[in-house]
């Protein structure tokens, strides 16, 4: 059985952000993408993050834990 997997963003102040965060992610073992800040978030030009919505309070510390900083967290 095939099991839909509820995703969450992460949005930053910048790309660069975004980029940091990815690679400290994917180091730590979260499944991670880098996408194109949805448009029913926000309409700036950007990426994010996406992981599985159940990683992200734990994805949440680790980047708290390495100085990154992030604007807000959303459920898509």
């Amino acid at each position: 059985m095939i099991r839909d997997i509820e995703y969450s963003v992460i949005l930053f102040l910048s790309a660069n952000h975004a980029v940091k965060a990815e690679s400290i992610l994917l180091k730590g073992g979260f499944l991670c993408k880098l996408i194109p800040v949805p448009r029913n978030i926000s309409s700036d030009c950007g990426v994010c993050v996406r992981i599985p919505s159940a990683e992200k309070k734990q994805a949440i510390k680790v980047l708290t834990n390495s100085n990154i900083e992030f604007i807000k967290t959303e459920n898509i």
